[in-house]
């Protein structure tokens, strides 16, 4: 593949003098990040001496699947998993990898962990390669839920390769080929479909939802790259249980969408078993919530902790510098860094200050007028 030129320094400035790009600077390495979507550059997107590697676009998610599809997409498409995890993008970058996250920081835990994940020899061939890959398992710093299949740890599931300075993907032929010449780890490619072929699609969604696992990107086989995604009825049930500690900081629209999606897809699929559907809808708000009563009757706050595995001790304090600056309202709090197993591990708490002022007021006997 031919790579387009970089982004000259003038769209670079304006991007900047706009507040849609700043610049950035980690372990020495100086880029510039672009904080949000600027003409057609995608938020995500980062400059360094030696290229660009462009954002991952934004991927429309389709809640109706038989109309969706064929209104969607045009021709035959692949199906692929899409993996519950966090989105990070590898490159090399002065001698060094590096792994970017969506927003386009540098993140220091994934790229500490970057041998552990995957044979990084396919950089010394294809010097200018971006892996883009969804990183999950239980022990991860940023989400709460992982994919059951994992049950320790976390790996990495690359799902699209490009190069730097383009902002296209390799065609699935080119990136199929490679993940076998280097053994990549890679997420489950189901096939090429054509938009007619609704009944094998939904069984491998069902199947996804029966095995509790997040649901499938569609990808067309075209020059136009166009991309749309799906989701299973246990991928919504799944966000409502490990987001009802932010309960009273995200909108209601958050919880709302989900129990729509996760109707549309028992209607759509034509699943049964209500009564074990509606409890387990039911659960995914009050455990989480029994959960935090309990915990602050128990604990004095309401807190979800957190640990991962690092090679080296200084990335994880980079983490949680990192943490304490992007993550908003919530606090984040170290508990422990210390060597075991060969790493060094990092506990960690976010403290939900939300949720822990209003049950310190009605625990206490606060009275509230509806």
């Amino acid at each position: 593949m031919i790579s387009e030129p970089a982004i000259d320094a003038e769209r670079i400035r304006k991007a900047v003098q706009s507040g849609k790009a700043a610049d950035a600077e980690s372990g020495g390495l100086r880029h510039v990040r672009f904080v949000h979507d600027f003409e057609d550059i995608a938020r995500g997107t980062v400059v360094f001496d030696e290229g660009t590697v462009y954002g991952y676009p934004a991927i429309g998610r389709l809640l109706a699947l038989r109309t969706g599809l064929a209104k969607q997409l045009s021709g035959p498409f692949w199906m692929e998993e899409k993996i519950d995890g966090f989105n990070i993008r590898v490159t090399r970058i002065q001698n060094s990898l590096i792994a970017l996250t969506r927003g386009g920081y540098v993140c220091p835990f994934t790229t500490d962990r970057l041998p552990d994940l995957l044979d990084t020899a396919i950089f010394d061939d294809q010097p200018d390669l971006v892996l883009c890959a969804e990183v999950a398992g239980p022990d991860n710093p940023y989400i709460e839920s992982a994919p059951p299949f994992i049950s320790e740890d976390v790996r990495l599931f690359v799902f699209d390769l490009m190069r730097r300075n383009s902002p296209r993907f390799l065609s699935q032929d080119e990136k199929m080929e490679l993940i076998r010449r280097y053994a990549l780890p890679s997420v489950e490619i189901f096939g090429r479909f054509e938009t007619s072929d609704i009944k094998p699609i939904s069984d491998i969604l069902k199947q996804l939802d029966e095995e509790g696992r997040e649901g499938a990107v569609f990808k067309e086989d075209s020059p136009r790259q166009r991309r749309t995604k799906h989701v299973t009825g246990s991928a919504n049930l799944s966000d409502i249980r490990t987001s009802v500690y932010s309960l009273l900081d995200l909108s209601p629209e958050y919880f709302t969408s989900r129990i729509l999606r996760l109707a549309l897809f028992v209607d759509e699929q034509e699943l049964e078993g209500f009564d074990d559907l509606n409890r387990r809808a039911g659960a995914a708000f009050l455990d989480g919530l029994q959960e935090a009563i309990r915990q602050h009757r128990s604990e004095g706050r309401v807190s979800h902790r957190f640990r991962c595995r690092f090679r080296d001790p200084e990335n994880a304090r980079r983490l949680i510098k990192y943490l304490k600056r992007a993550s908003g309202h919530v606090q984040v709090v170290q508990r422990e860094l210390k060597p075991e197993g060969g790493f060094w591990l990092l506990e960690f708490d976010r403290i939900y200050p939300s949720l822990n002022g209003l049950l310190s007021d009605w625990l206490a006997g606060k009275v509230v007028f509806d």
